[in-house]
């Protein structure tokens, strides 16, 4: 990873979705092979900090621009995810199965917002304008999920 040019990308979304002046973020590269993940933060909304930490050594995802918008909207919209999770966790009685399910869906639909969100900032401001397809290079095909299957004849 060109860690000049994902400061330069980092520093350019800073500045096109508000985040600064009125957060103080940083970008910390993460050289650890065995990280999972691309991209990552960590965040103290009480005190507007946060780091974003992306993956040098070992990206899953090709379009590293991609992944830092990524990870910047999910600090836009850490608020309204805290809300939100605090209402589940305050409704649903603890590890319940209707916790469980409120909670996975809740996530998924806010992964599915902040990267419909980071597709549309990439297609207007992007230097590279190509979606990584990482994910999808690791899930099984469509044959793959029906191989085995018992035929319903």
């Amino acid at each position: 990873m060109d860690k000049t040019l994902a400061q330069s990308l980092f520093d350019k979304y800073c500045k096109k979705l508000r985040l600064t002046p009125s957060w103080d973020v940083r970008l910390e590269f993460v050289d650890d092979p065995s990280w999972p993940k691309t991209g990552d933060f960590k965040i103290d909304c009480d005190d507007r900090k946060a780091i974003l930490m992306l993956n040098a050594v070992n990206p899953k995802q090709e379009n590293i621009e991609e992944v830092i918008i990524h990870e910047l909207m999910h600090i836009k919209m850490y608020p309204l995810d805290q809300v939100t999770e605090s209402l589940i966790l305050s409704t649903f009685p603890e590890e319940s199965p209707a916790q469980d399910f409120a909670y996975r869906q809740f996530y998924n639909a806010l992964e599915q917002t902040v990267e419909e969100l980071a597709k549309c900032f990439l297609l207007e401001f992007g230097d590279n304008k190509d979606f990584s397809y990482g994910r999808c290079q690791r899930m099984k095909s469509f044959n793959d999920l029906y191989d085995g299957l018992n035929s319903i004849e």
